[in-house]
């Protein structure tokens, strides 16, 4: 019988975070019992309840806090995202720069909220859009207080673009009616690629969109935990280096460029862990974004919300 310690995860497969999730790397004294990650379930308070240890939206994640949620996060973010290439705007709505924004009608799509709080923020702080510029029109947020009160459906999706009730959308993924070529959908920044890099080299930030997050609780009975589960995910993330470095395993044309390109932007661990001086930057801009746009009432210091290791 083993005497380790049991925990269920529930974390995406990403390819940096896969070691771990299948079983390939362990957390020294953990068993892990893995949760499916059927992602309309992944990133809601309802799910995070059902885990010791789970991938949380990093702004569900402060608000869970605000309303005194008792978890607390690792500095490991298994999931970033540039977001300049996910502005929608309708093609009939006269919109040619950010500042057309301004006195429009604008839809934020999606379950998980922290593409629309960066994406609003990056506005705001580098395109002169300030945040009740735009009329802006959410989903439903998830209820904090209760477990039991009913989820409201969704309002905002791209159609909600395509029929003119908005001019601009605000989008968690590309919008299927842009993939198909559909006239009606174009991106804000149709040059995304090269906005992310100039936002990069200005900021330093790559956007932290999630964060793993663990029950006060348990690092409180087992404080060595946090440093057993951090060791299995910087693992976990080296052989998913490693592994996705391997030009046989992508079917693009270009991988090897395109990935020195990244290591030459971004270096060698763009996905880097831990709280270092760019990832603290990272972390307290989306903070003050969070607390900007309503969603928490106070900014709390990153050092508050993060388990400091070594």
């Amino acid at each position: 019988m083993s005497d380790k310690l049991k925990l269920s995860l529930s974390c995406g497969r990403y390819e940096l975070t896969r070691a771990v999730v299948d079983g390939e790397v362990e957390a020294k004294g953990i068993e892990f019992s893995v949760l499916d990650d059927d992602r309309f379930r992944f990133y809601s308070l309802r799910r995070r309840n059902e885990a010791d240890i789970a991938e949380f939206s990093v702004t569900e994640y402060l608000r869970a806090r605000d309303h005194g949620h008792p978890i607390t996060a690792f500095p490991i973010y298994p999931h970033r995202r540039f977001r300049h290439g996910y502005y929608f705007v309708n093609t009939s709505a006269g919109i040619d720069d950010p500042s057309d924004l301004i006195g429009r009608r604008g839809g934020i799509a999606g379950t998980a909220p922290a593409a629309g709080v960066w994406m609003r923020g990056i506005l705001q702080d580098h395109h002169g859009v300030p945040l009740g510029a735009v009329d802006w029109r959410e989903n439903p947020l998830e209820p904090m207080d209760s477990f039991d009160a009913p989820l409201e459906p969704h309002t905002v999706t791209e159609n909600t673009l395509l029929d003119g009730e908005v001019d601009v959308l605000i989008a968690p993924r590309i919008p299927q009616s842009f993939d198909r070529g559909d006239p009606a959908i174009a991106r804000l920044f149709p040059d995304h690629l090269a906005r992310s890099v100039a936002y990069y080299k200005k900021t330093g930030i790559f956007p932290i969109m999630h964060v793993l997050t663990i029950r006060e609780e348990i690092v409180e009975r087992q404080p060595w935990v946090a440093e057993s589960i951090y060791t299995a995910f910087e693992e976990a993330k080296r052989i998913g280096y490693e592994r996705a470095s391997d030009p046989r395993r992508t079917p693009l044309a270009f991988f090897e460029a395109a990935w020195e390109d990244q290591r030459d932007l971004l270096g060698s661990d763009p996905w880097e862990y831990g709280l270092s001086d760019a990832n603290r930057n990272n972390l307290a801009t989306i903070v003050r974004y969070t607390r900007e746009q309503g969603r928490i009432t106070r900014e709390p210091s990153v050092s508050e919300i993060f388990i400091e290791l070594g």
